[in-house]
């Protein structure tokens, strides 16, 4: 009970820091904008044959909800480097507060942003034409599955900024793991029309995984499968990376 109070009371200061710099949220927003129209128009053309009567609309905007999480996870790590940079981490060591209150402040605060960055994009994808076939409750199961993906996205970035200590090689070290997750995957063209070689890590990866079980809460059909594979990711992915995001705390103290 200790951790979690100390976790939401590092949150909500998170939380207020961001609304002291409401640029930051607004430049969070531009990318996955950008990235909606240029593949919506740019590339929807070309990849539309291969969708077998699936609008590439209704095809984009689930796997744009899942890039938009785990770039969104980046933040996580530039937020942390940053209080290390700054010297405000040394204070929060001072503070009679649980370890990891600092870490799980951070992933709920960016937690918080994505809710409203996701619900952003939720209405461009509608505007631009975007569908949903399966039910309001689907969706909202859909938009629930990207949140818990951008969380657990989260304590992989938590453990870069840790690790590196300052905002510019945070920033840095964060896009060679983000680009071959995010690219070669199933957010923006189907896997089937990758390389043979790529198809193999495409079709398992996390992120795959995660926007295919969106795309069928959004689409219709089986979905039991691909959800449950994307939840045993997230989970996995927290169970690893937490621990070690805590120790590097720790470790630093």
């Amino acid at each position: 009970m200790r951790a979690a109070q100390d976790g939401l009371a590092v949150a909500w200061r998170n939380l207020i820091a961001l609304r002291r710099v409401p640029r930051l949220l607004i430049f969070s927003t531009i990318q996955p904008l950008v990235f909606v129209l240029m593949f919506r128009y740019v590339f929807g053309g070309v990849v539309q044959p291969a969708l077998h009567g699936v609008a590439y609309v209704d095809f984009l905007i689930p796997g744009i909800f899942v890039q938009t999480a785990v770039f969104g996870a980046m933040n996580t790590a530039i937020g942390l480097a940053t209080d290390m940079d700054t010297g405000l981490m040394e204070r929060f060591r001072s503070l009679p507060m649980a370890r990891s209150a600092v870490l799980v402040g951070r992933t709920t605060a960016d937690l918080a942003r994505n809710v409203f960055v996701v619900a952003l994009m939720a209405a461009v994808g509608f505007a631009m034409g975007f569908r949903i076939h399966a039910g309001v409750p689907a969706f909202l199961g859909a938009i629930l599955l990207v949140l818990a993906f951008g969380f657990a996205m989260s304590w992989i970035f938590a453990v870069v900024g840790m690790a590196v200590g300052d905002p510019e090689t945070a920033q840095a070290a964060a896009f060679p793991v983000l680009a071959p997750l995010v690219f070669a995957s199933s957010s923006f063209v189907p896997v089937q029309t990758m390389p043979g070689w790529l198809q193999a890590f495409a079709e398992h990866q996390p992120v795959s995984r995660n926007a295919d079980a969106v795309r069928a809460l959004v689409l219709g059909g089986p979905t039991a499968t691909d959800v449950w594979q994307a939840l045993a990711w997230d989970a996995a992915i927290i169970a690893v990376f937490a621990p070690i995001g805590v120790w590097l705390y720790r470790r630093e103290a």
